[in-house]
């Protein structure tokens, strides 16, 4: 089994699911047993100036074989959606897909299917690692954090490949937004950086969603339904009024691409009071601002019809497109584009549909465009990784590094 394979499947085996309702960092305690995990390794492989602070924070150096060459910094993250549990990964490499379904559950017969995803398709004759239809798998970003250290090994193993300072850090709770907030960017050092994180092979993103989250407060008036005539009011039905007056095609199921979209997280209530989380997210800076005013429009009609006060919306920004800031370092997206031809791999430039600890850091002042792991259907049961892309991601890190192939 190649080292980056074995990392990965050894990382799985920690559930470190991030906890959205926790305010610590990190916000569950599996991410620092990984964190601790990774930083003897990184001290064993024998990079430098390792270290784990106290909020789990992983970094650590590879020092220059070449000083012409820029710091570069490399990142991925510690903890797993809690979309779907990350406890209990049981791992399965299916040796040479032959395109059909693939049963990951006999006893619960839980298949991945072609037909509900065909991109499994492209990795026909390849080697794919899969859950048991349980639980997710991890590639989001155990992947990331495979890749970085088996490339760091390979040039330890290469001392003859001329480099750069290689900055390595691991941070957590990036699926819950605070990834990139308590990296301490000057002991980072980096001239530039990149983050290693989930998606096909070839994935190339300098581009993120603009993203704000909502939280809509409802309250009702609980009567004796059998007396309620003219003073009844049902605040699960007012949060019906508002989830319809939302533009019923601007989901996350019927977008793509550069595509906005507005998503309903959940949905709770009673007739007395009602909430419902949504998060909103758009590429465009003005369509951004639009549907945020939306929002503010259909809350203000439902009070006037209701009643002042009937519904509350709060909102948070919670990050913004970094394209802002890269389009101003392209030389560094143009250093991953070269990396990824070197290693065979067709570059496949696109926005993240998503958030990334990238976005966080580039408007902190480290330009931090984001390069793929391998991953697909992440967040979830049916989520693959097929073994050839993650070994082209850990070629195309080595390529940025030295400009060389592996």
């Amino acid at each position: 089994m190649k080292p980056v394979v074995e990392r990965f499947l050894r990382y799985v085996a920690v559930a470190t699911d991030a906890d959205p309702q926790s305010a610590k960092v990190p916000s569950s305690s599996g991410q620092l047993v990984l964190a601790k995990m990774l930083a003897e390794e990184m001290k064993s492989m024998g990079l430098s100036d390792v270290e784990v602070s106290d909020h789990g924070y992983v970094m650590g150096s590879l020092p220059a074989a070449a000083e012409e060459y820029p710091v570069i910094g490399l990142i991925a993250h510690l903890d797993t959606s809690d979309a779907v549990s990350g406890k209990n990964v049981r791992p399965r490499i299916v040796e040479n897909y032959d395109g059909k379904d693939i049963l990951l559950n006999p006893q619960e017969k839980i298949f991945l299917s072609t037909k509900d995803f065909p991109e499994i398709l492209d990795h026909v004759g390849e080697d794919i690692i899969v859950t048991d239809g349980t639980t997710l798998l991890g590639a989001d970003d155990k992947a990331g954090i495979a890749s970085i250290l088996t490339a760091l090994e390979y040039l330890i193993d290469h001392p003859d490949i001329p480099h750069g300072t290689v900055r390595v850090a691991f941070t957590p709770d990036e699926e819950v937004g605070h990834g990139a907030a308590l990296l301490d960017l000057e002991r980072f050092g980096a001239d530039f950086a990149y983050t290693i994180d989930a998606g096909p092979i070839g994935e190339l993103c300098y581009e993120n969603f603009n993203a704000a989250s909502a939280t809509i407060e409802i309250k009702g008036r609980s009567v004796h339904p059998g007396r309620a005539k003219g003073k009844m009011i049902n605040a699960i039905l007012i949060a019906q009024d508002f989830l319809a007056a939302l533009p019923p095609k601007e989901i996350p199921a019927c977008t793509e691409g550069y595509e906005g979209f507005f998503h309903v997280c959940s949905n709770v209530g009673t007739v007395e009071n009602a909430t419902i989380e949504l998060i909103v997210r758009d590429h465009d800076s003005e369509h951004f601002e639009g549907r945020k005013v939306l929002l503010q429009k259909i809350v203000a009609e439902l009070n006037s019809r209701w009643g002042e006060g009937a519904v509350s919306l709060a909102m948070r920004d919670e990050y913004r497109n970094m394209a802002e800031v890269l389009q101003y370092s392209m030389h560094i997206v143009e250093r991953a584009y070269k990396a990824m031809e070197m290693a065979g791999v067709t570059p496949c430039v696109k926005p993240v549909r998503g958030g990334t600890d990238g976005a966080r850091l580039s408007f902190r002042g480290l330009p931090t465009p984001n390069i793929f792991a391998g991953g697909h259907n992440c967040h979830g049961r049916f989520e693959f990784l097929p073994v050839q892309s993650l070994e082209k991601s850990m070629e195309v890190v080595v390529g940025i590094l030295t400009g060389t192939t592996v």
